[in-house]
């Protein structure tokens, strides 16, 4: 083989190789992110550089109540009255990729993809109600002190508002609940659907650090 055709492909060979870790890392490990809307304010601000482990994912590990997650946009993000079930209050995933190609450009290189960052409020199997601009967990009220002074719960038009967490799901909103599309709208999010809990804030330095 010619020397120089060798060195070629062995270059390309690396360069291959090197995509497929750093995709894999991404996937299962953690990636860096850019807050793009309002719905988490005050605690995330527009702009703000995030690192998200993905390991939760890889793991399927459950988060816990005040984290902070990030999940696969549903397809059907609002309802009419006739439709809320809260006896199934489970966010919907429709128009799914169907081939090898699509899913690993939707799942893996996250084109056409939309995800959604949110705060987890409820676990399965605890009853969740939003009355009087309050939020209540199995009949007590949740404190919630990452809210700005004044800001009420509820849900505006058609929601979801009184119901039970199902089994291997969990209640998410943002931080800035009059800004917030979330799990009051469409329902609640399947652990499967769940992509990360954010790490830390990198971005500006100083607020560098983790995130409550």
């Amino acid at each position: 083989m010619n020397p120089k055709l060798k060195e070629a492909l062995e270059w390309i060979y690396c360069i291959i190789i090197a995509v497929v870790l750093a995709l894999l890392f991404r996937y299962y490990i953690g990636t860096p992110t850019i807050v793009q809307q309002v719905s988490m304010y005050p605690t995330l601000e527009q702009d703000q550089r995030l690192w998200l482990n993905r390991w939760t994912r890889t793991t399927k590990k459950m988060p816990e109540r005040g984290q902070i997650i990030t999940f696969e946009a549903p397809s059907k993000k609002s309802y009419s009255a006739s439709e809320i079930n809260n006896e199934n209050p489970v966010a919907r995933y429709e128009n799914e990729p169907t081939n090898i190609f699509s899913k690993f450009t939707y799942y893996v290189l996250e084109i056409g993809k939309d995800s959604y960052i949110k705060r987890t409020i409820a676990l399965p199997g605890e009853h969740v109600e939003i009355k009087d601009g309050k939020v209540y967990i199995n009949g007590e009220q949740l404190d919630e002190p990452y809210l700005q002074p004044g800001i009420v719960t509820d849900v505006s038009g058609v929601g979801f508002s009184d119901f039970v967490v199902p089994e291997n799901c969990v209640f998410a909103m943002g931080d800035n609940r009059n800004h917030s599309t979330d799990c009051r709208a469409f329902g609640c999010i399947p652990l499967e659907r769940i992509e990360s809990t954010v790490a830390i804030r990198f971005w500006p330095l100083d607020k560098w650090g983790e995130v409550d």
